[in-house]
């Protein structure tokens, strides 16, 4: 059975704030914490049961000290001793980054793919504060 995850964008060509939000009911965009009620694309996430790996650099273009996880991160600074992430590596499964710690903040979606500079996944600047698996059971 799908689980129904999507992801809902403030612009056209999945550009803008992203929003998170898996099968329920929303009332309204305060209820997905949207900054406002403007969505111009989507996508949906496609179910994964694989393994999850991740690589994170302090530096963009994949330079400076690195990390790799494969779990859950409330707390990037705690785990990783910097408050930016400037390029990172998703070698395994879908993640999303959290712009403050315990998940909250701007979101935004990576997929398997390199992103040399955070502006490839859509980030406004590099601070990240924490980052999850999207998986089965996720929230």
């Amino acid at each position: 059975m799908d689980i129904g995850y999507w992801m809902l964008y403030e612009k056209p060509n999945y550009m803008g704030y992203q929003y998170f939000l898996q099968r329920g009911e929303y009332p309204d965009f305060q209820h997905w914490m949207g900054y406002n009620n403007c969505i111009r694309s989507c996508r949906m996430i496609p179910s994964y049961k694989g393994s999850y790996r991740l690589k994170i650099y302090e530096r963009p273009e994949f330079r400076g000290q690195m990390m790799e996880f494969m779990d859950d991160c409330p707390n990037v600074y705690d785990r990783f001793r910097f408050n930016s992430i400037f390029s990172c590596n998703v070698m395994e499964g879908y993640w999303i980054f959290y712009e403050h710690t315990n998940y909250r903040g701007r979101q935004y979606f990576l997929r398997p793919s390199e992103y040399r500079r955070f502006g490839d996944w859509g980030g406004y600047n590099s601070m990240i504060g924490s980052f999850r698996r999207i998986r089965e059971g996720f929230m």
